[in-house]
């Protein structure tokens, strides 16, 4: 696991933040605390009992079909335009890791650290790219990584922790934020029973970004064609899939037609540490 071990210096033990070190198939702190890597590849740094449990196997599962077959590559593709020449690149709720691996394809010189809390999205992730580490984390809580210690960080469609997105960024360092625009997947969000995008969701952002500084921002829009397997991995995938019960969402799927256009609407957020 070459990528986990040149990484650990930039990784905090989450109990009392001292440095790590590999200690055989495990990694400990000098404070004598020791984390265990899973034979999937991944660090488990969770510090005790978590709210957030993550996306589950269905829902990774689809989220892996559905980024496959390639219906979001055009916003990974304008990933690493955002985020300068970063040495380290951190993806705070990085799910199977396929956009951080998008983006470290196009830096060379880059290396990743993708960070989530769900299990069987790590598994994944710790596999998306031979520069990329996988660490399990809650990314609401603070971050098991050590001041300045990255040089840019990604959110997708994730949680949002922002003192510690400063924190952990280098002074002058650069957070891209992906949020969904209204109408994203719009063309879906009645018949399947999508969760609707709020209104104010950019002004709202841009308020609660405490230590950062937005510097540039732009929408991005392309169409998506799907089929009723692919509309039904894109509602299994997401936050909606919490609330929709499987043998619904089959009959919503059954009355879709054999084809159907979506639009894909995002903003893009660029901000820097102050």
């Amino acid at each position: 696991m070459p990528a986990l071990d040149d990484l650990l210096g930039r990784l905090r033990c989450p109990h009392c933040s001292a440095p790590l070190a590999r200690a055989g198939a495990a990694v400990r702190c000098q404070g004598g605390h020791s984390f265990d890597v899973a034979r999937q590849g991944y660090l488990s740094l969770l510090a005790g009992s978590s709210a957030h449990t993550g996306d589950s196997a269905e829902m990774v599962a689809a989220r892996e079909r559905f980024l496959g077959a390639g219906h979001f590559d055009r916003l990974s593709a304008e990933l690493s335009a955002g985020l300068g020449e970063p040495g380290v690149v951190v993806d705070l709720g990085a799910g199977t890791g396929r956009h951080l691996a998008r983006a470290l394809d196009d830096l060379p010189e880059a290396r990743g650290l993708a960070l989530d809390v769900s299990k069987p999205a790590l598994r994944r992730a710790a596999r998306a790219h031979p520069r990329a580490a996988a660490v399990a984390c809650d990314v609401w809580g603070a971050l098991p990584l050590g001041d300045g210690a990255v040089d840019a960080a990604l959110t997708l469609f994730a949680p949002r922790n922002p003192p510690e997105l400063a924190r952990v960024l280098r002074a002058g360092g650069r957070a891209l934020i992906v949020t969904a625009a209204p109408g994203h997947l719009a063309e879906l969000a009645q018949p399947l029973g999508l969760l609707a995008v709020g209104e104010g969701k950019r002004e709202r952002l841009a308020d609660r970004l405490s230590g950062l500084e937005i510097f540039d921002r732009r929408e991005l829009e392309w169409p998506v064609q799907l089929d009723r397997a692919g509309a039904r991995d894109l509602a299994a995938m997401g936050p909606s899939a919490f609330h929709l019960d499987a043998a619904e969402l089959d009959e919503r799927v059954a009355a879709l037609p054999a084809r159907v256009d979506v639009s894909a609407a995002v903003t893009l957020t660029l901000a820097r540490r102050l």
